[in-house]
């Protein structure tokens, strides 16, 4: 079977057709489709064994991100998120993208941190040196935590060391555990290996370990992707190429200046990434706790994604930060709805994820600074937002797009504005 996420009007679609055109594309079972229409899915039952105090379920709307083609595969891209606007303007970004040959992605190897905490040490370099002495044994202690992940080729990679000579808990010593997860996101294994080293640190050092625990801030494990777009393909409604590519650039650089618009402009590439997380089933807190400090890794807060031009005057985009995403374990194996996603982007290895995660980051990032260089952010935004309010207001079938296009008409998009419109029908 050829794929081809260009879907051309597919949200022309009914839900149940668009459902439909998917489940041919995964080849999904009857189940998994069920599951994505919300007809079968996490059930209370399922859903008491997942958190503590559970009382219900909650539900969010699934997506499709057509138009992706990362590393010369078209990939179909599920997207969970309540924001109007997010998955049409990413979808519209790809589109432009896969003129200039599609997303260009790549990643590291999936090695996680682990940090120890030793405390109450006396002297700092003598027990600095009596751990790198010591490291063989603690890379065998580390290896012995998870025999799974060792036979699949993963494991500690190696222990790397940082004191602190001066905090408001006085002197510490950190032990950093590299630990390559393969294709789980990895907290545990990391946590369970931490655990194990805490008794042979405090041995060798004479010191006291406190925390134990995998960081966030998974700068060993980026993921990255570029895009080239063509000028030409970027020219609309009397906005020439040129001045479009001028005018994203120059919103970059706002960014790339300005904390205050950094914050702003990375919550944009967040939109994309964090709905594909939810998906799959990932962390969404780590990975965002992960972006915003690698952002700030230089001191500064700043942008995650940088735009400019070639000698052609192609636009040239590329966004890299840390993406520790897993295909096993957690909710991936036990949520259907997540399960029917991972299957519809049929990603083989955990980096593959990451690299479509960074790619759909990039194309959101697009979208949104495309908008406000150009006609401004809420033309898109306020089409879907009229919908949400004709809804709030009591408007059913087809009344929903009845009420909202009047009131776009109108330009008066409220809630009271909506209510007077179906008293008047």
């Amino acid at each position: 079977m050829t794929y081809n996420s260009r879907l051309s009007g597919f949200y022309k679609h009914s839900l149940t057709e668009r459902a439909d055109i998917v489940a041919g594309w995964a080849d999904l079972t009857i189940e998994e489709r069920a599951a994505l229409l919300g007809e079968a899915g996490l059930t209370p039952d399922l859903a008491d064994k997942l958190i503590e105090n559970a009382v219900g379920v909650y539900g969010l709307p699934m997506g499709i991100a057509t138009n992706f083609q990362v590393n010369g595969r078209d990939v179909l891209v599920p997207m969970v998120i309540e924001e109007p606007s997010v998955v049409a303007g990413v979808s519209f970004a790809a589109k432009l993208i896969r003129a200039g040959g599609g997303f260009r992605a790549g990643s590291d190897q999936p090695e996680m941190i682990g940090q120890i905490q030793v405390l109450d040490i006396v002297d700092l370099p003598a027990a600095r040196a009596a751990l790198e002495a010591h490291t063989d044994e603690l890379m065998a202690i580390a290896a012995r935590s998870d025999n799974v992940i060792a036979g699949l080729g993963g494991g500690p990679r190696g222990i790397e060391l940082r004191t602190f000579d001066d905090t408001p808990a006085g002197p510490m010593l950190i032990v950093h555990l590299v630990f390559d997860c393969r294709d789980a996101m990895g907290a545990n294994m990391v946590n369970t290996a931490c655990e194990q080293l805490a008794a042979p640190i405090e041995r060798i050092t004479g010191g006291r370990v406190g925390l134990r625990i995998l960081s966030n801030l998974a700068d060993r494990r980026l993921a990255r992707a570029e895009c080239t777009i063509p000028a030409d393909v970027l020219a609309f409604e009397g906005y020439s190429g040129e001045r479009v590519v001028s005018g994203i650039i120059e919103a970059w650089a706002f960014a790339a200046a300005d904390p205050y618009r950094a914050a702003t402009h990375n919550k944009g590439i967040m939109n994309g990434v964090d709905a594909v997380i939810l998906a799959t089933g990932n962390d969404w807190r780590a990975i965002e706790a992960g972006a915003h400090a690698y952002a700030a890794r230089s001191g500064r807060y700043t942008s995650l994604s940088t735009w400019g031009k070639d000698a052609k005057g192609n636009l040239i985009g590329r966004l890299e930060m840390p993406m520790a995403v897993g295909i096993i374990g957690g909710s991936t194996r036990v949520h259907p709805t997540t399960r029917a996603a991972l299957k519809i982007l049929n990603a083989q290895t955990a980096r593959e994820l990451a690299e479509i995660i960074v790619s759909v980051g990039l194309a959101q990032n697009l979208a949104a600074i495309r908008a406000l260089a150009t006609e401004g952010i809420q033309k898109g935004h306020m089409t879907l937002h009229a919908r949400q309010i004709a809804i709030a207001a009591g408007a059913e079938g087809e009344q929903v797009m009845a009420i909202a296009g009047r009131m776009q008409s109108e330009g008066n998009i409220t809630l009271e504005r909506a209510e007077a419109l179906l008293k008047s029908e």
